[in-house]
């Protein structure tokens, strides 16, 4: 009687001999690494039915040998990995019988799969286990870095698009994979398919004006542009901080000093009529300056309504609220599809809303700039009105 597990023991020192003996440099996927992780679900599903001890050799040794073609080439590496089985297991002397039962749990994982029987069934799914667990996107990673390494690069949308007919057409075979991975399969599934529809969505301005032609990857929105937009805009920002900064200290300012001049000064002018015209421009100084400073930082709103009329002539700028706080959530949500599949629309877009934020810092500085102004000189001439008055009751 044949002793399994010692043969096995060959099979597994022998198959990794093989891959720590061969050049790996373009295998990123199907590496000892994978053909380790086949075996330990392999037995995680044979020990779920409880195979014999000839069924379960004969599982391990197709899932050791399933690969190792790949050390040759990708292509038929199947055939390359069972006539490898088949040599090995002849020289241990197992039955040509048994021979073609491993070769054929070999041949049974090639593309697509169509098993046959419980043992073609269990490698099957063992290889393509990690379709429904959590380590499908670093795997599928791995995948397209080896495709690309031993044949071209591929794009990126063209690269989920075949993941995602796979994952549709791949269905698991035995009732323990079923069971267990089909949901995380389908999660995986729904990932990918949120994922292509998040980039048909950026490729869409492109293939409108040019549908014959695919967009390039190099054909994206330059990030330069976008960064030169983010930095701009928050330049604005800080720049209105600023201006509402200096007009929340001119307000501030003025309102102490017109505090003081009401209950204090004006209670004396009766007794102190030479003092009423200085009083009077300090007053008006004060009440005129912080006028500026208010309409500085006085908010002008629009309607909030933009019309079809002006989406289709892209006359609406969907950036700034006040183009759309009366809009209902609807029409707004149409609006924003319409800005976010038109390239031209949406950088059009963000061109008006940084003249926008220039327009309102232009005002804002000028009334700033008009409010300090008024402040220094009229509190110089109340100071020297307030001297000169001064002087002339002391003659």
């Amino acid at each position: 009687m044949m002793d399994y597990l010692h043969t096995l023991e060959q099979i597994k020192a022998y198959v990794q001999s093989l891959f720590r003996t061969v050049d790996q440099n373009k295998l990123f996927y199907h590496d000892l690494n994978h053909t380790e992780e086949v075996i330990e679900h392999a037995v995680e599903i044979a020990n779920h039915y409880r195979l014999s001890d000839k069924d379960f050799f004969t599982l391990m040794a197709a899932c050791w040998f399933h690969d190792v073609g790949y050390l040759q080439h990708s292509k038929d590496h199947e055939v390359m990995g069972a006539s490898l089985a088949a040599e090995f297991l002849r020289n241990k002397g197992l039955p040509e019988s048994h021979i073609d039962e491993v070769m054929a749990c070999i041949m049974a994982t090639k593309m697509p799969q169509q098993p046959i029987g419980l043992l073609q069934q269990i490698i099957c799914d063992a290889d393509l286990y990690h379709l429904g667990t959590p380590a499908f996107k670093e795997r599928n990673k791995a995948i397209r870095k080896e495709y690309e390494a031993n044949h071209a690069p591929i794009d990126k949308t063209k690269w989920r698009e075949e993941n995602l007919n796979f994952l549709r057409a791949h269905s698991y075979h035995t009732a323990y994979a079923v069971e267990h991975l089909t949901k995380g399969k389908e999660d995986n599934l729904a990932a990918l398919l949120k994922k292509t529809e998040q980039t048909q969505q950026i490729q869409a301005p492109a293939q409108k004006e040019n549908p014959s032609v695919k967009k390039e990857k190099n054909d994206r929105p330059d990030k330069g542009i976008e960064t030169m937009f983010r930095i701009t805009s928050n330049n604005h920002q800080r720049l209105s901080d600023m201006a509402d900064n200096k007009a929340h200290i001119m307000i501030s300012t003025n309102s102490i000093i017109l505090s003081v001049v009401l209950s204090v000064l004006l209670r004396k002018l009766e007794d102190n009529t030479h003092l009423i015209l200085p009083t009077i421009l300090l007053l008006v100084t004060c009440v005129v300056a912080m006028v500026f400073s208010i309409l500085a930082t006085r908010p002008n709103i629009p309607s909030g309504i933009f019309t079809q009329d002006d989406l289709r002539n892209k006359r609406v700028n969907l950036l700034f609220f006040g183009n759309f706080y009366r809009m209902n959530l609807p029409d707004f949500d149409h609006g924003m599809r319409e800005l976010m599949d038109d390239r031209d629309f949406l950088y059009g877009s963000l061109i008006k809303d940084l003249h926008g934020q220039g327009v309102v810092l232009g005002r804002k500085y000028r009334l700033m700039r008009t409010s300090y102004n008024i402040f220094m000189y009229g509190i110089v001439a109340s100071v020297l009105c307030f001297i000169v008055a001064m002087i002339i009751e002391s003659l």
